[in-house]
């Protein structure tokens, strides 16, 4: 196995760059979903620090000073949440997921490009499913006020929140892809 960071963008193209088989009228979206991808990253890796501070400061002061640290793991976590579903669309625009190159390797180009667009149209309808499951997960815990087992309780809209916008954001980066892959497969198959 190996990273599949299939380049959807044709040769010397930059990452940044909105993929050119994306339709006139989507560009606007796929500029929006590239600045908000920016955004999400920069707030990942702050949530990655935050997570990070929080466990240090919990060995630390449970070692050392004998104190409590009932709030520290759920805090960590929900940055982690906050951080792994959040990228996930930063993630996609540069399918920069794992991906089994021997299957690809294996077929010829035309072949190769059906695959691709099967596989972007089945993810789109997963993660659009996942989103539309997390949204009714977070109005259940808004409605009814649910909150985390523990004595802090913080409430579980948080990480339901995140996981439905991470999965929303994840959803629409799959849809741009997957209408410029049909876009790409219909001028190949010309």
């Amino acid at each position: 196995m190996s990273a599949g960071l299939e380049a959807p963008l044709g040769p010397g193209a930059s990452s940044d760059a909105i993929d050119p088989a994306t339709p006139r009228w989507l560009q606007p979206l796929a500029r929006a979903l590239r600045l908000v991808n920016r955004a999400m990253t920069g707030l990942g890796m702050v949530a990655l620090l935050a997570a990070s501070v929080v466990l240090t400061y919990s060995v630390v002061s449970r070692y050392f000073l004998k104190a409590s640290t009932d709030w520290q793991d759920e805090a960590a976590v929900f940055c982690l949440v906050g951080a792994t579903f959040m990228c996930g669309a930063f993630v996609q625009s540069l399918r920069g997921h794992i991906g089994i190159d021997a299957v690809a390797s294996l077929l010829p180009p035309g072949a190769n490009r059906v695959r691709m667009c099967l596989v972007d149209l089945m993810s789109f309808a997963f993660c659009s499913f996942f989103a539309w499951k997390s949204w009714t997960l977070l109005h259940e815990a808004w409605v009814d006020g649910q909150t985390t087992s523990s004595s802090w309780a913080p409430p579980l809209w948080i990480p339901y929140g995140l996981m439905a916008a991470g999965m929303s954001l994840l959803s629409l980066q799959l849809l741009v892809q997957s209408i410029a892959t049909l876009n790409r497969l219909r001028a190949g198959d010309r």
